[in-house]
């Protein structure tokens, strides 16, 4: 099993979202995050005084899939988020070893 996280614009998200469920996945956890990359921000004016604007909001999706299902999902997600305009995100896949569903006991895929 992989775990799929990927940071994305916030106003990606219901689109995103979509797209995902059309491809098969039947769950997902969505977080809002801050944070910045090589951008480190930006700057905005304010009363007509400009200021600094060190994290940006993102939203962070993170979504266990089976092995098998790991590139579809990357895909789906490369294609839909993309903007071609910098602060699109990342995508970052890690293994699990293992999930247990709480309320029946269920271990390894049947618990996705």
């Amino acid at each position: 099993m992989k775990l799929v996280s990927a940071i994305i614009k916030p106003f990606k998200l219901q689109e995103v979202r979509e797209a995902l469920v059309e491809a098969g996945v039947e769950g997902l956890t969505i977080t809002e995050v801050k944070g910045y990359g090589r951008q480190k921000g930006h700057t905005e004016m304010y009363r007509g005084a400009e200021y600094s604007v060190d994290t940006l909001p993102k939203i962070k999706l993170d979504i266990l899939v089976d092995d098998e299902k790991t590139q579809n999902v990357i895909d789906v997600i490369v294609k839909t988020a993309n903007t071609g305009k910098i602060g699109d995100g990342k995508i970052f896949i890690s293994s699990v070893d293992d999930v247990i569903r709480i309320r029946t006991g269920e271990t390894g895929s049947e618990a996705i």
